[in-house]
């Protein structure tokens, strides 16, 4: 090799191995008929979106609904936990260890309460927020080190009342809101596979 030769050898970008080609996308909510529609299954609808897109069907594996999809040479994994809620980190632990996924290559998709209806808010990192899902995952990884998508669901509930609004199916007004907002996550899923994380939420989380 002479130096040239040599010299452009060492400005190519590392080649990554299978395994960081691989990234865990995981939708949280409830399974069941009578939790389809509701706002605590947004995760749920988002990887649905995903996957309907990506003409990727999904079938039922250990602890989850599982669906295999390649985007731009990259492999992703979704995920619909059913374990219910709040033990989601049951299924996303198994996954990782078994498709061999570190934690900065795992993407939650959860509903948010704090965010207005349709807002998206990614992060790469942070506390489970009061969320139960949220906090199952870093409870059975052993790291809050993974990125999440937040999707808003809006707070229009009177006191006591949260459980049956989180359960609750979304109204015609909040759906209109709820659409583009699914469109646009399986853009910000693209681009966190291929930008990463801190480029996607330069460019997702100013809208």
């Amino acid at each position: 090799m002479n130096i040239i030769e040599r010299i452009l050898s060492l400005c190519k970008p590392p080649q990554q191995t299978p395994s960081e080609m691989k990234y865990l996308i995981v939708g949280l909510g409830n399974v069941g008929h009578e939790y389809e529609n509701t706002r605590h299954n947004i995760g749920f609808m988002a990887v649905d979106r995903y996957a309907h897109q990506a003409q990727a069907s999904f079938s039922l594996a250990r602890h989850a609904m599982k669906a295999d999809a390649k985007w731009a040479g990259r492999q992703l994994i979704l995920l619909k936990p059913t374990t219910l809620m709040n033990l989601s980190g049951k299924a996303v632990k198994y996954w990782a260890a078994v498709e061999h996924i570190a934690p900065e290559n795992i993407l939650i998709i959860v509903d948010d309460l704090a965010l207005p209806t349709g807002t998206l808010r990614l992060r790469k990192e942070g506390s489970a927020g009061g969320h139960n899902g949220l906090a199952d995952i870093e409870q059975c990884l052993g790291t809050n080190r993974y990125s999440r998508l937040r999707i808003g669901i809006g707070n229009n509930f009177g006191r006591g009342h949260q459980v049956d609004y989180v359960l609750g199916e979304f109204t015609a007004e909040e759906q209109a809101l709820l659409d583009p907002a699914l469109t646009t996550s399986v853009d910000i899923i693209k681009s966190f596979v291929t930008q990463g994380v801190d480029r996607t939420m330069n460019q997702y989380n100013k809208r």
